[in-house]
Protein backbone atom coordinates (compact mmCIF):
# COMPACT_ATOMS: atom_id res chain seq x y z
CA UNK A 1 0.00 0.00 0.00
CA UNK A 2 1.46 3.30 -0.83
CA UNK A 3 -0.79 5.63 1.45
CA UNK A 4 -0.36 5.86 4.94
CA UNK A 5 -3.61 7.00 5.83
CA UNK A 6 -6.85 6.84 4.11
CA UNK A 7 -9.61 9.14 5.56
CA UNK A 8 -13.14 7.61 3.56
CA UNK A 9 -16.17 9.63 3.40
CA UNK A 10 -16.16 10.99 6.80
CA UNK A 11 -18.85 13.37 8.70
CA UNK A 12 -19.13 14.91 12.01
CA UNK A 13 -21.86 16.86 13.38
CA UNK A 14 -22.00 19.26 16.76
CA UNK A 15 -25.21 19.51 17.10
CA UNK A 16 -27.03 21.67 13.70
CA UNK A 17 -23.53 22.64 12.75
CA UNK A 18 -21.61 20.11 10.36
CA UNK A 19 -17.89 20.00 10.84
CA UNK A 20 -17.11 17.34 7.90
CA UNK A 21 -18.82 16.25 5.36
CA UNK A 22 -18.11 13.26 3.42
CA UNK A 23 -14.50 14.36 3.53
CA UNK A 24 -11.64 12.07 1.68
CA UNK A 25 -8.10 12.29 2.19
CA UNK A 26 -5.09 10.04 1.22
CA UNK A 27 -1.49 10.89 2.79
CA UNK A 28 1.15 9.03 0.61
CA UNK A 29 3.87 6.87 2.71
CA UNK A 30 6.92 8.84 3.58
CA UNK A 31 5.29 12.60 2.28
CA UNK A 32 4.81 15.50 4.18
CA UNK A 33 0.98 16.50 4.17
CA UNK A 34 -0.48 19.83 3.97
CA UNK A 35 -3.51 20.04 5.57
CA UNK A 36 -4.46 22.92 4.64
CA UNK A 37 -8.32 25.55 5.02
CA UNK A 38 -9.22 28.33 7.05
CA UNK A 39 -10.10 28.80 10.25
CA UNK A 40 -13.42 27.13 11.07
CA UNK A 41 -13.40 24.72 7.70
CA UNK A 42 -12.73 21.52 9.74
CA UNK A 43 -9.30 20.68 10.08
CA UNK A 44 -8.74 20.65 13.58
CA UNK A 45 -11.57 17.89 13.65
CA UNK A 46 -10.09 15.73 11.04
CA UNK A 47 -7.29 15.75 12.93
CA UNK A 48 -9.01 14.75 16.39
CA UNK A 49 -10.55 12.12 14.78
CA UNK A 50 -7.41 10.81 13.35
CA UNK A 51 -6.15 10.89 16.99
CA UNK A 52 -9.20 8.96 18.16
CA UNK A 53 -10.08 12.21 20.41
CA UNK A 54 -13.51 12.16 18.61
CA UNK A 55 -15.45 9.52 16.49
CA UNK A 56 -16.91 10.59 13.07
CA UNK A 57 -21.00 10.06 12.61
CA UNK A 58 -19.80 8.10 9.70
CA UNK A 59 -16.89 7.22 7.38
CA UNK A 60 -13.81 5.69 7.84
CA UNK A 61 -10.47 5.68 8.72
CA UNK A 62 -7.54 3.32 8.08
CA UNK A 63 -3.73 3.52 9.44
CA UNK A 64 -1.59 1.57 7.39
CA UNK A 65 -3.82 -0.99 6.00
CA UNK A 66 -5.83 -1.29 9.11
CA UNK A 67 -9.31 0.09 10.15
CA UNK A 68 -8.33 3.18 13.10
CA UNK A 69 -8.31 1.56 16.45
CA UNK A 70 -6.92 2.02 20.22
CA UNK A 71 -3.72 0.39 19.27
CA UNK A 72 -2.80 2.87 16.93
CA UNK A 73 -2.00 4.94 19.73
CA UNK A 74 1.57 4.12 19.60
CA UNK A 75 1.70 4.83 15.83
CA UNK A 76 1.16 8.37 16.26
CA UNK A 77 2.49 11.77 17.35
CA UNK A 78 0.52 14.62 17.26
CA UNK A 79 1.54 17.99 18.52
CA UNK A 80 -1.83 20.16 18.76
CA UNK A 81 -1.63 24.25 18.30
CA UNK A 82 -2.52 24.25 21.55
CA UNK A 83 -0.03 22.93 23.46
CA UNK A 84 -0.42 20.87 26.88
CA UNK A 85 2.23 20.63 28.77
CA UNK A 86 2.01 20.90 32.74
CA UNK A 87 3.67 24.06 33.77
CA UNK A 88 4.66 23.13 37.23
CA UNK A 89 6.20 19.84 36.55
CA UNK A 90 10.28 19.86 35.88
CA UNK A 91 10.91 19.11 32.10
CA UNK A 92 12.39 15.85 32.41
CA UNK A 93 10.17 14.37 34.70
CA UNK A 94 7.63 15.17 32.68
CA UNK A 95 9.10 14.29 29.14
CA UNK A 96 9.67 10.46 30.72
CA UNK A 97 6.03 10.68 31.63
CA UNK A 98 4.77 11.58 28.25
CA UNK A 99 7.44 9.17 26.70
CA UNK A 100 6.28 6.11 28.84
CA UNK A 101 2.38 6.75 27.86
CA UNK A 102 3.60 5.87 24.37
CA UNK A 103 4.70 2.83 25.27
CA UNK A 104 8.51 3.03 25.95
CA UNK A 105 10.20 1.94 28.86
CA UNK A 106 11.74 4.34 31.45
CA UNK A 107 15.21 2.76 30.32
CA UNK A 108 14.52 3.43 26.08
CA UNK A 109 12.50 6.82 27.33
CA UNK A 110 15.56 8.22 28.93
CA UNK A 111 18.02 7.25 26.45
CA UNK A 112 16.27 9.01 23.40
CA UNK A 113 15.46 11.74 25.30
CA UNK A 114 19.57 12.06 25.97
CA UNK A 115 19.82 12.25 22.54
CA UNK A 116 16.93 14.75 21.67
CA UNK A 117 18.04 16.99 24.36
CA UNK A 118 21.77 16.84 23.13
CA UNK A 119 20.78 16.99 19.07
CA UNK A 120 18.75 20.73 19.85
CA UNK A 121 21.25 21.72 23.00
CA UNK A 122 18.45 22.14 25.56
CA UNK A 123 20.24 19.40 27.58
CA UNK A 124 20.49 22.19 31.23
CA UNK A 125 16.81 22.57 31.50
CA UNK A 126 15.92 19.00 32.57
CA UNK A 127 15.09 20.10 35.67
CA UNK A 128 13.85 23.38 34.81
CA UNK A 129 9.87 23.66 35.27
CA UNK A 130 7.96 24.53 31.93
CA UNK A 131 6.46 27.35 33.82
CA UNK A 132 10.52 28.83 33.80
CA UNK A 133 10.86 28.69 29.96
CA UNK A 134 10.10 30.90 27.27
CA UNK A 135 6.85 29.74 24.09
CA UNK A 136 9.65 28.92 22.13
CA UNK A 137 11.70 26.43 24.74
CA UNK A 138 8.50 24.90 26.26
CA UNK A 139 7.82 24.27 21.90
CA UNK A 140 11.04 22.80 21.83
CA UNK A 141 10.44 20.49 24.61
CA UNK A 142 6.31 20.18 23.16
CA UNK A 143 8.28 19.43 19.93
CA UNK A 144 10.99 16.45 21.35
CA UNK A 145 7.85 14.81 23.63
CA UNK A 146 5.77 14.34 20.21
CA UNK A 147 8.50 12.76 18.17
CA UNK A 148 10.29 10.94 20.67
CA UNK A 149 8.41 7.19 20.09
CA UNK A 150 9.52 7.12 16.85
CA UNK A 151 5.48 7.33 15.42
CA UNK A 152 4.52 6.18 11.74
CA UNK A 153 2.50 9.29 11.41
CA UNK A 154 3.52 12.95 12.85
CA UNK A 155 0.77 15.20 12.85
CA UNK A 156 1.97 18.83 13.52
CA UNK A 157 -0.56 21.80 13.79
CA UNK A 158 0.84 24.59 13.68
CA UNK A 159 4.27 23.81 14.34
CA UNK A 160 6.37 26.98 14.22
CA UNK A 161 3.86 28.84 16.26
CA UNK A 162 5.93 30.95 19.08
CA UNK A 163 9.54 30.12 17.22
CA UNK A 164 11.72 32.70 16.37
CA UNK A 165 13.18 32.10 12.61
CA UNK A 166 16.14 30.38 13.40
CA UNK A 167 14.87 28.00 15.66
CA UNK A 168 11.80 27.51 13.21
CA UNK A 169 14.83 26.55 10.94
CA UNK A 170 15.84 24.05 13.10
CA UNK A 171 12.38 22.28 13.62
CA UNK A 172 11.82 22.78 9.71
CA UNK A 173 15.03 21.03 9.78
CA UNK A 174 14.00 17.97 11.93
CA UNK A 175 10.96 17.42 10.32
CA UNK A 176 12.53 17.01 6.86
CA UNK A 177 15.15 14.52 8.44
CA UNK A 178 11.91 12.88 10.24
CA UNK A 179 10.74 12.16 6.96
CA UNK A 180 13.72 11.22 5.53
CA UNK A 181 13.72 8.84 8.06
CA UNK A 182 10.76 7.36 7.20
CA UNK A 183 8.07 9.28 9.16
CA UNK A 184 5.34 9.95 7.04
CA UNK A 185 3.80 14.13 8.14
CA UNK A 186 0.55 15.29 8.11
CA UNK A 187 0.63 19.58 8.41
CA UNK A 188 -1.08 22.21 9.52
CA UNK A 189 -0.35 25.59 8.85
CA UNK A 190 -1.69 29.47 7.88
CA UNK A 191 1.96 29.76 6.74
CA UNK A 192 1.92 29.13 2.99
CA UNK A 193 5.76 29.73 2.85
CA UNK A 194 6.34 26.78 5.12
CA UNK A 195 3.87 24.97 2.74
CA UNK A 196 5.90 25.64 -0.53
CA UNK A 197 9.47 24.64 1.85
CA UNK A 198 8.16 21.21 3.42
CA UNK A 199 4.71 19.70 1.66
CA UNK A 200 4.95 17.03 -1.15
CA UNK A 201 1.29 16.83 -1.14
CA UNK A 202 -1.81 19.03 0.06
CA UNK A 203 -5.50 18.70 0.55
CA UNK A 204 -7.71 21.92 1.14
CA UNK A 205 -10.70 22.36 3.15
CA UNK A 206 -13.21 24.75 2.99
CA UNK A 207 -16.65 25.24 4.59
CA UNK A 208 -16.06 21.17 5.89
CA UNK A 209 -15.42 19.76 2.40
CA UNK A 210 -12.88 18.79 0.77
CA UNK A 211 -12.14 20.97 -2.15
CA UNK A 212 -8.65 19.97 -3.49
CA UNK A 213 -6.30 17.40 -2.99
CA UNK A 214 -3.17 16.27 -4.88
CA UNK A 215 0.49 16.36 -5.26
CA UNK A 216 1.76 20.32 -4.96
CA UNK A 217 3.87 20.14 -8.06
CA UNK A 218 0.65 18.76 -10.64
CA UNK A 219 -1.68 21.44 -8.61
CA UNK A 220 0.91 24.15 -9.09
CA UNK A 221 0.62 22.89 -13.27
CA UNK A 222 -2.87 22.96 -12.79
CA UNK A 223 -3.28 26.49 -12.05
CA UNK A 224 -0.36 27.78 -14.06
CA UNK A 225 -1.32 30.24 -16.44
CA UNK A 226 1.70 30.57 -19.01
CA UNK A 227 2.84 34.13 -18.05
CA UNK A 228 6.23 34.95 -18.12
CA UNK A 229 7.93 38.15 -16.54
CA UNK A 230 10.36 39.52 -18.61
CA UNK A 231 13.01 42.03 -18.45
CA UNK A 232 14.74 43.13 -21.40
CA UNK A 233 17.11 46.35 -22.23
CA UNK A 234 15.55 48.32 -24.98
CA UNK A 235 16.42 52.16 -26.19
CA UNK A 236 13.01 52.38 -27.16
CA UNK A 237 10.78 50.52 -25.08
CA UNK A 238 7.51 52.32 -25.79
CA UNK A 239 8.35 50.68 -29.88
CA UNK A 240 9.88 47.23 -28.21
CA UNK A 241 6.66 47.52 -26.17
CA UNK A 242 3.91 48.00 -29.63
CA UNK A 243 6.54 45.45 -31.78
CA UNK A 244 5.50 42.58 -29.06
CA UNK A 245 2.50 43.36 -28.49
CA UNK A 246 1.62 42.16 -32.23
CA UNK A 247 2.95 38.69 -31.27
CA UNK A 248 1.79 37.88 -27.48
CA UNK A 249 -0.56 39.07 -24.95
CA UNK A 250 1.22 41.79 -22.84
CA UNK A 251 0.73 44.16 -20.41
CA UNK A 252 3.44 46.32 -17.97
CA UNK A 253 4.98 44.53 -14.78
CA UNK A 254 6.71 45.29 -11.21
CA UNK A 255 9.06 43.59 -10.40
CA UNK A 256 12.45 44.41 -8.95
CA UNK A 257 15.60 44.06 -10.99
CA UNK A 258 18.75 45.43 -11.40
CA UNK A 259 18.30 47.44 -13.92
CA UNK A 260 15.97 50.13 -15.21
CA UNK A 261 14.89 47.70 -18.71
CA UNK A 262 11.11 47.50 -19.96
CA UNK A 263 9.18 45.08 -17.90
CA UNK A 264 6.45 43.15 -18.96
CA UNK A 265 4.01 40.33 -18.44
CA UNK A 266 3.60 38.22 -21.11
CA UNK A 267 1.21 35.66 -21.87
CA UNK A 268 1.72 32.69 -24.59
CA UNK A 269 -0.94 31.81 -26.52
CA UNK A 270 -1.99 28.59 -27.15
CA UNK A 271 0.29 26.55 -28.98
CA UNK A 272 3.28 28.48 -28.17
CA UNK A 273 6.13 27.40 -26.24
CA UNK A 274 8.38 29.28 -23.74
CA UNK A 275 11.72 28.23 -25.72
CA UNK A 276 9.81 30.31 -28.84
CA UNK A 277 9.41 33.33 -26.41
CA UNK A 278 12.81 33.27 -25.52
CA UNK A 279 14.24 32.82 -28.83
CA UNK A 280 11.99 36.01 -30.59
CA UNK A 281 12.79 38.25 -27.11
CA UNK A 282 16.71 37.69 -28.02
CA UNK A 283 16.70 39.10 -31.65
CA UNK A 284 15.00 42.68 -29.81
CA UNK A 285 17.14 42.91 -27.39
CA UNK A 286 19.16 42.07 -24.32
CA UNK A 287 17.43 40.02 -21.71
CA UNK A 288 18.19 40.61 -18.40
CA UNK A 289 15.29 39.10 -16.66
CA UNK A 290 12.81 35.91 -17.82
CA UNK A 291 10.78 33.77 -15.10
CA UNK A 292 7.75 32.17 -15.65
CA UNK A 293 5.00 32.91 -12.59
CA UNK A 294 4.51 30.01 -10.84
CA UNK A 295 1.25 30.24 -9.00
CA UNK A 296 2.39 30.29 -5.20
CA UNK A 297 0.57 27.83 -2.56
CA UNK A 298 -0.79 31.35 -0.84
CA UNK A 299 -2.09 32.00 -4.58
CA UNK A 300 -3.82 28.84 -5.27
CA UNK A 301 -5.35 28.70 -1.89
CA UNK A 302 -7.02 32.43 -2.10
CA UNK A 303 -8.44 31.71 -5.62
CA UNK A 304 -9.70 28.43 -4.72
CA UNK A 305 -11.49 29.59 -1.49
CA UNK A 306 -12.98 32.72 -3.55
CA UNK A 307 -14.75 30.04 -6.25
CA UNK A 308 -15.90 28.18 -3.63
Amino acid sequence: MNNLLEVNQVSKNFGNFKALNNASISVPKGSIFGLLGPNGAGKTTLIRIINQITMPDSGTVHLDGTLLNASHIKDIGYLPEERGLYKSMKVGEQALYLAQLKGLSKAEAKERLTYWFERLEIGDWWNKKIQELSKGMAQKIQFVVTVLHQPKLLIFDEPFSGFDPINANLIKDEILRLREDGATVIFSTHRMESVEELCDDIALIHKSNKILEGKLVDIKRQYKINTFEVGIHSNNKEALKADLSQKFDVSLAHFKTLENDLKLSIKLKEGDKPNDLLSYLTTKGEVTHFVELIPSVNDIFIQTIKNN
